[in-house]
């Protein structure tokens, strides 16, 4: 193809230079197809448009010529290729022939294989048609066999399996079956399905929801008596330590022994017996259902409504009778939910749990203090505690925290110990009040053991003969007995309260029930209830026996709450029942100084002014020695040395008081040395009584302090019948020899000895004699004690 010629503007004839230049440039820009917008702006702007047209007008007839040319080369050569489409039109006639011959030979020969061709088309559609139908047929088989297998899997019960066929038929097998019936079907039919296994499973749920409230009250009483079993095992090795370390305390051979504990790894073989089945398989068709999170709401809403039911307190049944069955219903319903956070794979959550516990805590907690404010019986109290301690030790195994369980236990310890006193003080009252203060008669071995050994009140080892007269009356056992039970109780209570160390409050409480009850209730008998020598005796007998067994209460007390004994002994304190020893003790003195008070009468029988000296010893004390002889030999089979001492020490000392009383009575106007020396006479046999009482008393001293008891007398007498009374004055001799003689007491009983017509002294010389120095040593006595009066 021959290229575009360009042709050069040409200038106007007749223009100036300036209007030539302006002519190439519009001509070039033309030529060029540049825009002629600036040129027509110029002109106007100029105010010659007109030159502007005359240019173009120049540059198209300078066009036009051009044309002519070309048009005049191309013509020929338009001219050549009309010629040369002539030579080649006979070639294309001879082609076209050939070209038709071919086709007519191509068709004869295609036909047959065009109508093969269509046979075999025809028969691959076919073929095709039938894969397609058999390959639709086998969805449809494997759609009613899913189908078919879903409901036998309903039938019996298999959900999960029933739910993995509806899942692989929607999954696999709906948006290829091929029927549209079928598909209708299966998408009206599968979550028809679903909803029917939900409502099963559901109700399967329900129902194991009411199961498992029986089950849980069976499993936690099941828990709590393991516990207690447990328990039991461990009171039993206390008790053999206990044994053994009494044999090693009391015996003086060694003895070797050895505490086996009994396996435990099987306690809680027993709480795998209920079923979490249709829970989990519930829990697992909700998971398949994509339900999980509803589930878990479902379930928690559920089992917290349980909960809720189980912290009802009936008010028509005592909290006593209903409270086993209160803790093991809520026992068990943690139990459950133990096993359930542990085995469920998040069915609930620890958080969950913790919260249902605080709340059950929180419940129980408030149950047991209104509970126990309203209580009015130590032993219902103590039975609903020892309840809960071990609710508390069931549920402390599969980790749950007690704490604050224990704490209002702990709390209300105050309530119960006077609760507890309270039944203490009517028991006592009442044996005390059943006493006939006569001595206890044991007729064999067992008796003795209960009686005696059993509270450590002998007073040998050595068992004695039976029948066997015990020092004590029946009231004895019987408050020991009491006091141990209170022990018991009081260390029962105080166990698993989660203090380990409660000896010093069992103690406390000890030391109220024997120095406030025990003690105030004898103090009460004595003040009411003993009228006479023989009962004073008896309850005096009594206390002193009742003074060993407080040490057998404190280490009982030590051992139950396993401390070492050294520890109790350490801690002991005085005797806790000293008002009643000191009352039955002055009460009995008071009737013995009553009797001799009697006796002391017949000294009025006494002549102070006797010419001879008795030296028999006058009828009052004869008859008090007679007396205090029968008396000492009844005492001393039932009243210890030390009480029965302390009582003849009164005695004697009330029997010098009233010899002492009598030499200065009114009624004794003047005395002389003979009677002065058979006063002496009587002091001396009573001195030979205490002296024979010495047997009795195994230190020196006590037989001394009885003859002691004597001394204002024995003073008095040794001072009026001295050959220097003066020496009363020397205040070395007053103290060792004159310190219990009151000095006003000698003024007046040595005033009624002198004499002042001095015949009260002719014993001592003649009348004729010479002055006798022990009268003027008397009178010198007499008028210094005056002047110091």
């Amino acid at each position: 193809m021959r290229s575009r010629r360009k042709v050069a503007a040409t200038a106007v004839d007749g223009c100036d230079s300036g209007e030539i230049s302006e002519q190439l440039l519009l001509s070039s820009a033309i030529c060029n197809g540049e825009d002629l917008g600036p040129f027509v702006r110029k002109a106007f702007a100029s105010g010659k448009p007109e030159t502007l047209l005359q240019l173009l007008r120049y540059f198209a007839r300078s066009k036009e010529s051009e044309i002519e040319q070309v048009c005049k080369a191309h013509y020929q050569d338009f001219i050549l290729a009309v010629d040369d489409l002539r030579s080649l039109l006979s070639d294309v006639d001879s082609l076209k022939s050939s070209l038709s011959d071919f086709n007519s030979r191509l068709q004869s020969v295609a036909g047959p294989l065009l109508s093969s061709l269509d046979s075999f088309v025809e028969a691959q559609n076919v073929s095709n048609n039938v894969d397609t139908a058999l390959q639709s047929v086998t969805t449809c088989i494997k759609v009613i066999e899913l189908c078919l297998r879903a409901n036998h899997h309903l039938s019996k019960g298999s959900f999960y399996m029933a739910l993995k066929c509806l899942d692989s038929i929607e999954n696999e097998f709906l948006d290829k079956t091929p029927s549209s019936t079928l598909k209708r079907m299966l998408e009206r039919k599968i979550p028809e399905i679903r909803s029917h296994i939900e409502r099963e499973v559901n109700k399967e749920f329900s129902d194991w929801l009411v199961e498992i409230r029986a089950v849980s009250r069976n499993l936690g009483q099941l828990a709590i008596g393991e516990a207690s079993a447990a328990r039991q095992r461990e009171e039993d090795l206390r008790i053999k330590q206990r044994q053994s370390e009494e044999h090693i305390r009391f015996s003086s051979r060694d003895f070797v022994y050895a505490l086996q504990e009994d396996d435990d790894e099987n306690d809680n073989g027993g709480l795998l017996g209920f079923d979490l089945t249709p829970l989990y398989r519930a829990y697992h068709i909700h998971q398949t259902l994509a339900l999980e999170d509803h589930f878990k709401q479902y379930y928690f809403e559920n089992r917290k409504l349980q909960l809720t039911s189980d912290f009802q307190v009936s008010s028509m049944t005592p909290f006593l009778e209903s409270h086993q069955t209160f803790f093991a219903q809520i026992a068990g319903f943690f139990i459950v939910e133990n096993r359930v956070l542990r085995t469920g794979k998040g069915l609930i959550s620890k958080m969950d749990v913790e919260n249902l516990w605080e709340t059950a805590v929180t419940k129980m907690c408030s149950v047991l203090d209104d509970q126990f404010s309203r209580m009015q019986t130590a032993n219902h109290l103590l039975l609903i505690k020892d309840y809960v301690s071990l609710f508390g030790v069931a549920l402390c195994r599969v980790g749950y925290p007690v704490d604050s369980l224990l704490f209002v236990l702990s709390k209300h310890r105050d309530k119960y110990h006077e609760l507890l006193l309270s039944d203490c003080r009517k028991k006592i009252a009442e044996a005390l009040a059943a006493d006939k203060f006569e001595q206890m008669l044991m007729r064999k071995e067992y008796e003795y053991t209960m009686n005696v050994l059993a509270f450590h009140i002998q007073t040998s080892d050595i068992i004695p003969a039976f029948p066997y007269v015990a020092p004590f009356s029946s009231t004895v056992p019987d408050c020991c007995r009491i006091v141990r039970s209170f022990i018991e109780d009081s260390v029962s209570f105080m166990s698993y309260c989660g203090q380990m160390d409660f000896y010093d409050v069992v103690k406390k409480y000890l030391d109220q029930l024997l120095s406030e009850v025990l003690d105030g209730a004898l103090l009460k008998l004595i003040n009411s209830s003993v009228h006479g020598v023989s009962q004073a005796m008896q309850v005096a007998a009594n206390i002193a026996v009742l003074e060993r067994a407080c040490d057998f209460f404190s280490r009982h007390a030590a051992l139950l709450s396993g401390i070492p004994l050294r520890t109790a002994e350490r801690s002991r304190r005085q005797f806790p029942l000293n008002k009643s020893r000191d009352a039955a003790g002055d009460i009995l003195s008071g009737m013995l100084k009553t009797k001799v008070d009697g006796l002391m009468t017949l000294i009025e029988n006494v002549n102070w002014m006797t010419d001879e000296p008795s030296q028999a010893g006058n009828e009052y004390v004869n008859e008090i020695i007679i007396y205090l002889e029968t008396l000492v030999s009844t005492a001393q089979q039932i009243l210890p040395i030390q009480v029965l001492k302390r009582v003849l020490q009164d005695v004697l000392s009330h029997i010098s008081m009233k010899i002492v009383e009598a030499l200065l009575s009114d009624s004794v106007k003047r005395i002389n040395v003979n009677s002065i020396t058979g006063i002496d006479v009587d002091i001396q046999l009573l001195e030979s009584f205490a002296d024979n009482l010495s047997p009795l008393f195994s230190e020196e001293g006590d037989k001394i302090q009885l003859k002691n008891a004597l001394a204002e007398s024995r003073q008095l007498i040794n001072l009026l019948l001295s050959n220097h009374p003066e020496n009363y004055m020397n205040p070395v001799i007053r103290e060792r020899s004159y310190n219990a003689l009151d000095y006003r007491k000698v003024v007046k009983i040595s005033e009624k000895l002198r004499d002042p017509s001095d015949r009260l002294f002719g014993s001592f010389g003649n009348r004729g004699a010479k002055s006798n120095p022990k009268k003027k040593s008397l009178d010198a006595l007499i008028k210094i004690l005056k002047d110091v009066s």
